[in-house]
């Protein structure tokens, strides 16, 4: 998707497909949970490459893919995530069925998989360059966080790590101004359609052209409809997540843009 003169993703195997398909906490599957282990076997099984999920951080330093901060919402749990241990957290199901995975069972259960992972707390951006480096999988994920903070932080322990633009290098990138783009770090812009109260079109044509003209992909969410799929593929984007990997696969397979 990507021409450009000087592209920050060359040569790094993250982005070795010509088209990225995230399932979006592995996808939304009948019976299955959230971000569990389930569901990204059921991404895997249906063909995709690409995972997205968040990361948060145990009392006592361990991972834990999960996307809130609280634990009610999902598993009906007391308090915080960084309230508890991982002994403590694994007496839980997300919705009644599936336990909270850590982050190592999955990279250890799908080695071929590609992830997209979020940084949901500041506890978490060590022991994540640790975890990556220990298995050996600093190639094979996207580090993302719209805290500029986080972010930055997590490039000074892992700077071989992909990772995605902070809240204000993707409005830097909107802004499009050369004198501004020019200090945007990252390989990735992973941004909603639309901001600002979904008021104001974020992923157009022009700040799309802006990121490939600074070598940056630009990977859209959370999108579950075959339409806005076609017309965010048609401006020129490099991925898209999804609650519905059947309904991307279908788009991408009948655009010839499907790689498993």
């Amino acid at each position: 998707m990507t021409s450009l003169k000087a592209d920050r993703a060359a040569g790094h195997s993250y982005f070795a497909t010509g088209f990225q398909a995230f399932a979006h906490r592995g996808g939304r599957w009948p019976g299955v949970g959230e971000n569990s282990r389930a569901a990204f076997a059921r991404a895997v099984q249906a063909g995709f490459t690409y995972l997205e999920t968040d990361v948060h951080v145990t009392a006592d330093q361990v991972l834990v893919a999960f996307h809130d901060e609280s634990l009610d919402r999902t598993t009906g749990g007391p308090g915080l995530i960084a309230e508890h241990t991982a002994a403590e957290l694994a007496a839980l199901r997300i919705d009644g069925t599936d336990p909270i995975p850590g982050l190592a069972e999955l990279l250890d259960a799908f080695p071929r998989a590609r992830f997209n992972i979020d940084l949901k707390a500041p506890g978490a951006v060590a022991p994540l360059a640790a975890l990556l480096a220990g298995h050996e999988a600093r190639q094979r994920v996207c580090v993302s966080s719209f805290s500029a903070a986080r972010i930055n932080a997590f490039r000074r322990l892992a700077p071989e790590v992909v990772t995605g633009l902070s809240k204000a290098g993707v409005v830097l990138l909107w802004l499009g101004l050369p004198l501004l783009t020019r200090l945007v770090r990252g390989q990735a812009a992973q941004v909603p359609r639309r901001f600002w109260g979904d008021r104001i079109p974020l992923v157009t044509r022009r700040f799309v052209r802006t990121a490939h003209r600074n070598g940056i992909r630009v990977h859209v969410w959370t999108i579950n409809d075959a339409p806005t799929m076609d017309t965010l593929i048609d401006l020129g984007v490099d991925g898209i997540v999804t609650d519905q990997p059947d309904v991307l696969r279908a788009v991408l397979e009948r655009r010839g843009l499907w790689e498993e």
